[in-house]
């Protein structure tokens, strides 16, 4: 075998660092290696942690990576489900993994905005301690009503909050979800108040909007779809920056009045910082060559999420605009999970 092989990471890290790269935000993550490390890569099945539990959002996402990635890269993906800590734990454990080219991680707004936005002192860096590889896809959330609330538009509920500040009463997943901070992001933008029913879950704040407990939520498009359908509840709006296809009609709250207005759940494939950047430009490829195809989308349809891809750097800066947003909001509402 030869030398180089058997070279610690620090001591490989020494021999390389006048060889980074000053250039694309993503180098400040990956690293330029030597050719023994990268060029036979990979090798053997590569594990990417998910930070919550099977099933739902984020292990329909990987899933649909992974069996696509394998067939480009000729190797297994093995899924490794991490839940905790609202997505807290898998990336703790995707940050000290080897940056080999083996570990990768399904990040998302929880993990990568929320969580390091919310804590005074974060267990990690989602900027520092990630080499980003593609964003993936965007889930938007649907602007839920109760129709005994007697609202058609979302101007007719900025209206009413208006009248009676603090009166109406919304639902969320719990303290520190998306949609808890998508509706506190809405209320800041039209400025108006509301008051928060955190939930565990989305399964009890659904059924209470359904008996009309509460009055509005800004939920999973895919949990709402069918109560839309039956007219048990009402839409006025979707979050993201373009309309959802499952939603065609319904205009985003840009779209209403609240210009620049941007919150949905997004998932995004990333490495651990310092892993070779041939290895993050390959993985990068191989997600760009499935990407934009009609089965990977029919994949993603099952929840409500579009698919999107691009370059590390496009993923860098997102990532970046995602965590500057959400710091903003929870030291305006005065929010902390410490």
């Amino acid at each position: 075998m030869a030398e180089g092989l058997h070279l610690s990471r620090r001591q490989v890290l020494r021999h390389c660092v006048g060889a980074l790269a000053l250039g694309p935000l993503v180098q400040d993550c990956a690293w330029s290696a030597p050719a023994s490390l990268s060029d036979h890569w990979p090798s053997k099945p590569i594990k990417l942690i998910v930070p919550f539990a099977p099933g739902g959002g984020n292990d329909t996402v990987a899933r649909a990576v992974g069996d696509r990635l394998a067939g480009v890269l000729g190797q297994r993906i093995i899924i490794d489900n991490r839940g905790g800590g609202g997505g807290t734990l898998g990336a703790e454990m995707a940050v000290h993994a080897e940056p080999d080219g083996y570990t990768l991680f399904l990040g998302g707004v929880g993990s990568l905005a929320i969580n390091p936005a919310t804590r005074e002192h974060p267990s990690y860096d989602p900027i520092r301690d990630f080499a980003p590889v593609s964003l993936l896809a965007v889930a938007p959330l649907v602007v839920a009503l109760h129709p005994s609330l007697g609202v058609s538009s979302l101007q007719e509920l900025i209206q009413k909050a208006k009248q009676n500040p603090g009166s109406l009463a919304y639902a969320s997943n719990g303290v520190g979800s998306s949609s808890h901070l998508a509706t506190e992001l809405f209320c800041s933008m039209a400025g108006i108040q509301m008051t928060h029913i955190p939930y565990k879950g989305l399964s009890p704040a659904l059924a209470d909007l359904l008996a009309g407990q509460v009055k509005l939520m800004f939920s999973s498009s895919v949990a709402i779809l069918p109560h839309i359908n039956t007219g048990r509840l009402k839409a006025v709006a979707t979050t993201g920056a373009k309309r959802n296809f499952l939603f065609p009609d319904l205009p985003t709250l840009a779209e209403s009045g609240l210009a620049g207005y941007r919150a949905s759940s997004w998932y995004g494939i990333l490495a651990p910082a310092q892993t070779p950047l041939k290895i993050v430009e390959r993985l990068n490829a191989g997600i760009e060559s499935f990407i934009s195809k009609d089965d990977f989308k029919q994949a993603l349809s099952s929840e409500g999420a579009d698919a999107v891809g691009g370059t590390p750097e496009q993923f860098s800066l997102f990532i970046k605009e995602e965590l500057e947003r959400m710091r903003v909001l929870v030291k305006k509402i005065h929010l902390s999970m410490d």
